[in-house]
Formats: structure tokens, sequence, C-alpha cells
């Protein structure tokens, strides 16, 4: 199938963001904006010809520019909390802007979700690719770093995400630890909490955090606490527990540790939308998933599309990648790379569950 494009709208400055749209045979569409490389929309065939869009954004690109949920953005260079806003690589001591408290979440404020990317359309493959480059420095990290982000559709109902990132001057190393923080709701973008939905996460372990969401350094067994999601498994079940992480958290907001990691690409996590039949099945080559229920979309967050309220709970992440803090915890997979060695990375995201009647019509 042919990638359309076309106008987004306008943002700071009257620059013009553009959409790009993937579809296959089976009348799924992806939808992409070439600002901040957000995935912005996918819809699914549903019955009676109609499609639903499982993905929570906007319909402006200028709230895409502030994006205060992140809502489909490509985080990095380091995507999550690095603890204290700051670290030491190679001897050079790198400070970063504190954005949560004393730390630094998803890079900082000046984050990727406000650069307008470069973008390249691959016809035969069905795909986009958006690039920037950064300078020596960018967002206090060391070292430029050239990047870009592939989506693309297949026939089997799959965006595939292709992360490269290559340190090209500036640095020894650098930190490369992107991730897509798209929101997902099987019903529905509009139709509300999740409670109900279910998740399973390919997972013994957990990384239980302080009270400020660093990770503590301790690899906590999922057995016999409402983390366990090793069963499918209804999100809302244990969502009220009174564990402490849970309270710390306000819901789920944790990484977990994926089992048998070995830097191969396999499941990590299965979702399910029992009243629609729509599933999600998540795979990655990372050796975290951060699993996050959306706790604090609600007072301050936007309009959603087609007028839609999203409020707390309204969707959930599967965000891959290494693990939060990893920087300062040694012998965990460290988000470092060295120069001149374009280092690849790779997370699918495959929908399913609804019939191929559905996707003819």
């Amino acid at each position: 199938m042919a990638v359309k494009q076309r106008s987004f709208g306008t943002f700071s400055g009257g620059r013009e963001a553009k959409l790009y749209e993937l579809s296959n045979q089976a009348g799924a569409c992806a939808r992409f904006t070439d600002l901040g490389a957000a995935w912005v929309g996918m819809e699914l065939p549903a019955e009676g010809g109609k499609t639903v869009d499982v993905i929570l954004g906007y319909d402006d690109p200028a709230i895409y520019e502030r994006n205060p949920g992140c809502l489909g953005a490509i985080v990095g260079r380091h995507a999550n909390r690095i603890a204290g806003a700051g670290f030491t690589l190679d001897g050079r001591r790198c400070q970063l802007e504190k954005n949560q408290g004393e730390n630094n979440l998803h890079s900082g404020p000046d984050g990727w979700w406000k650069r307008l990317f470069r973008a390249e359309v691959l016809e035969e493959e069905n795909a986009v690719r958006f690039s920037i480059e950064e300078p020596d420095g960018a967002q206090g990290f060391p070292g430029a770093l050239s990047f870009s982000v592939t989506y693309g559709l297949t026939e089997e109902n799959a965006v595939e995400i292709h992360y490269a990132g290559t340190l090209t001057a500036g640095a020894a190393h650098t930190v490369f630890n992107p991730t897509n923080h798209a929101y997902f709701n099987l019903a529905g973008h509009d139709a509300g909490e999740i409670d109900a939905q279910e998740v399973w996460i390919h997972a013994d372990y957990f990384t239980p955090t302080d009270a400020v969401s660093i990770p503590t350094g301790e690899l906590r067994e999922v057995a016999g606490t409402a983390f366990d999601f090793r069963q499918m498994k209804p999100v809302g079940r244990d969502i009220g527990a009174e564990e402490e992480q849970l309270l710390l958290g306000h819901g789920y907001d944790h990484n977990f540790v994926v089992k048998d990691y070995d830097g191969l690409v396999r499941l990590v996590a299965e979702a399910c939308d029992p009243a629609s039949g729509r599933t999600l099945a998540v795979y990655t080559d990372r050796p975290g998933l951060q699993f996050y229920t959306a706790n604090w979309l609600g007072e301050g967050t936007p309009i959603g599309k087609e007028g839609a309220v999203y409020r707390k709970r309204g969707g959930y992440c599967f965000e891959t990648q290494c693990f939060p803090d990893a920087l300062h915890h040694p012998d965990w997979v460290q988000p470092v790379i060295p120069a001149g060695v374009t280092v690849r990375t790779t997370s699918i995201y495959r929908f399913g569950g609804f019939t191929e009647e559905e996707g003819r019509n």
C-alpha cells in the first residue's frame, strides 16, 4: 500500500508539521508525524466496516510540541529517569536539567518531541523514517549523535519500530536509550479506564523504586505481589492493592526485567480487551519494559483527538528500554554506545483480534 502524506497543521513560528499514513490490505492504518517523530494514531478494523483508533493522541501539532504526557512521542537520548539529573561517563561529568524534582525524566524539558525531524518515505517497505542530528552537549549529553527511527506497518498488522544511533564526534561514548511513549487503549482511545483490559508480562522480576520513582537497585520477584503478570490478568485487579510500590507510583509505573533476555527480539508482553477481542503483542530486544498505567493523565492533559477527554488510567504504555537509572548501576545493561558504530534496536507492536471479514470491509 502507498504511504500517504499530508499537512498536519502548524506549530511554533508558523512551521508546518506533516502527517504520514501507512495502511495495509487488512484495513489497518498507522499515523505518524515528523514533529517529535510521534505515533499519533492506530486505526483497526471494527464491526460494520468501521474503524477504532487505539492510541491516545491529539489533532493539533501545537499540542504535540508541548505534549505534557509524551503521548506517542519518541523519547531520547535517554528514556525514563536519571537520578540527580547527572552522571559521569569516561571521566566527564554530565549535568542534565532537573525536571522531576532533583532528577531527570525523559532527558529533560527540551525533549525530542519539540523537534521537527527530517522525514523519508520508504514506499517499498510501507514505512517512514525520521531522523535528526544532535550536537555535542545537546540536553547535556556528551557527543554528537545521528539518530533515526523507522516505522513500518506489515500485512500482519504489526508496527515495527527500528531505532538507530551513531555517535559521530565529540566523545568516546554517549548515552543511547530511546523509546516510544505510545498510550494504548484497545477499546478505543476515547473509551475511558482500562481496568478491565488484560495484560501479560514476561518477567519474574521488576525494579522497585524509592519515593521519587528512582530504582533502588533491587531486582524484586513479582511472585506474591501485585506485579505478577506472568498469567494474563485484568489491569484493575490488583492496581488498588495496599502495596508500597503501587502507592508510591499511584499505580503501575515500573520497569519489568525481561525474562531470558539475550539481546534478541522476543515476545515480552501481551494485552487484550475482552469486550472487543482486540489484542496487542509487544516484542523487543531491550532488557526492560516500563509498564505505565497513565496514572498522571487527567488534570492538565489537553483535549484529545475528536474532543476526547483523557483521564487517569485511560491508557497504558509498554516502553521498551534499558532499565531506568542504569547509568548508576554498572551491573545492569548499560545505555551507552561507542563512537563510530551504528547501534540498532527494534521493538514491534502487533495488533490482532479482528476478523478477516472486518478487515475486508
